[in-house]
């Protein structure tokens, strides 16, 4: 397993939109409500499938291996959109499983270094922040 790089991603960066979840029935409002603001902010329909999919695996994790609820964030700096998913348990790192097979889970960071430009996380003092960004 490997780590993803610690670091606070675009700190002039706009939010447009958040999202709430207490648990896995949301993740349907999620995905089709966030479809419709990455559409508005311009990004092509490619970028769009890609951002629902890495905004839905952080927050799967986030409820999952988190402590919820997860806040679900789309952020807009210059060219680039950005998703932060965010869950209160600030202990554990969040791992890549490098080695796990197909079908075995655990593919969602790796999803989300493959579509994203850049991903990384962060604490603050009451929560734990993995984000992506993507080419707007």
């Amino acid at each position: 397993m490997s780590s993803l790089p610690a670091s606070v991603p675009y700190p002039r960066a706009d939010e447009i939109c958040r999202w709430t979840l207490a648990s896995f029935g949301e993740l349907r409002g999620l995905r089709a409500d966030l479809r419709a603001a990455v559409d508005v902010a311009a990004a092509g329909p490619d970028v769009t499938d890609r951002m629902t999919v890495v905004a839905n695996e952080l927050a799967t994790n986030a409820l999952r291996y988190g402590l919820p609820p997860a806040v679900v964030r789309l952020l807009s700096e210059g060219d680039r959109l950005i998703i932060d998913v965010s869950d209160h348990d600030r202990e554990a790192e969040p791992r890549v499983a490098e080695d796990r097979p197909l079908g075995a889970g655990g593919l969602g960071l790796q999803l989300t270094r493959t579509f994203a430009i850049d991903v990384g996380w962060y604490s603050t003092e009451l929560t734990k922040h993995v984000w992506a960004s993507f080419p707007r």
